[in-house]
């Protein structure tokens, strides 16, 4: 579809074989939940946006992610070595998002936050089919990733639900496809084809509850000789439809809802989850975690982003089990008023 508000204001639902060509917010007939048309000042304030790139292996984890809170724009990067258990991570905040730029195409445009010196840039290619991050610090941290959707072919997961009693959510998950580039850092020197590096990428936008809790879970890397990926939530995008999904060589598999089980404060123990259809049964050891915590009454975060360890299995109907053993991946455990 070109877009994803239809003439009426109201989002296409459902999920999609591939991502709307624009995500045009403004034509939502955005309502208070009394039922009153609220108007450009009332989008602007309550539409959020975010996008999060992830590497995985055995020598270099990363993540980094933008987002656009309309009140403050936010991005983070960080690295982390496992042999040495080093770790490198910046945090911005930029009130009102002044030097950050979004764009409103899944499959196309950048998302940019300069602060100084730091650059943190998303870069997405509708003619290549290609994801690009770019980080440049201060300190300097380099970092040059990517990966292609269509070489070989993926099935990324695309989803609209609604949310609360007036909004909804479009959300675009990948993982499970292999990473090529380069990252430099007091770290080291890395190139991921060579390393074997795996990458997950996420893009959301819309007009998310006001105050909202998650859990999710996502891993990428080679299973018995096949590249498997896994995206799991709990706590949003749940409404009509799910998000939950894993991916063999490309093919998405669709997922019941999911369980997380886990100690809050104790977020480097073990965490258990599994989903209702008895498709994924896994177990998760944090190795290391980025957290972030905000509040300024009208808008607070309790984020912690926990990296580590997937082990057990994924059962796909009709299939021989995947078994996953010590495979690199994320969780989070999120609390957000916004």
């Amino acid at each position: 579809m070109d877009k994803l508000i239809q003439a009426d204001g109201q989002p296409h639902y459902g999920i999609f074989p591939s991502a709307p060509g624009l995500i045009n917010y403004r034509d939502f007939d955005f309502r208070s939940p009394m039922g009153r048309r609220l108007g450009a000042l009332a989008k602007w304030r309550r539409f959020h946006q975010f996008q999060y790139f992830g590497l995985l292996s055995d020598e270099l984890i990363g993540g980094c992610a933008l987002a656009n809170l309309s009140l403050v724009g936010v991005g983070f990067v960080y690295l982390f070595h496992p042999a040495s258990g080093r770790m490198i991570e910046r945090q911005f905040k930029l009130p009102l998002g002044l030097g950050t730029s979004f764009s409103q195409q899944p499959d196309g445009g950048t998302g940019e936050l300069r602060q100084g010196r730091n650059l943190l840039r998303l870069e997405n290619c509708a003619e290549t089919g290609e994801k690009r991050l770019l980080v440049a610090l201060d300190d300097g941290t380099r970092i040059d990733a990517r990966f292609n959707e269509r070489q070989p072919a993926f099935q990324p997961m695309c989803i609209c639900t609604p949310t609360a009693v007036n909004g909804w959510v479009y959300a675009q998950k990948v993982a499970g496809v292999a990473c090529q580039g380069q990252v430099s850092s007091d770290l080291g020197r890395f190139d991921l084809g060579q390393i074997g590096a795996f990458a997950h990428h996420d893009w959301s936008a819309g007009y998310m509850r006001p105050e909202t809790h998650w859990n999710w879970a996502c891993l990428s890397g080679l299973a018995e000789g096949r590249r498997v990926g896994l995206n799991l939530s709990c706590g949003v995008n749940e409404t009509s439809f799910t998000e939950n999904c894993f991916w063999l060589d490309g093919e998405l598999l669709k997922v019941d809802t999911v369980r997380f089980a886990f100690d809050r404060d104790q977020p480097l123990s073990t965490w258990s989850i599994a989903s209702h259809d008895g498709q994924v049964d896994l177990r998760f050891e944090g190795e290391g975690l980025h957290r972030e915590r905000l509040n300024l009454g009208f808008i607070a975060s309790n984020f912690k982003q926990v990296f580590g360890r997937f082990s057990g299995t994924l059962r796909p109907p009709g299939r021989p089990p995947v078994r996953i053993d010590q495979m690199w991946g994320f969780v989070e455990d999120q609390y957000v008023k916004w």
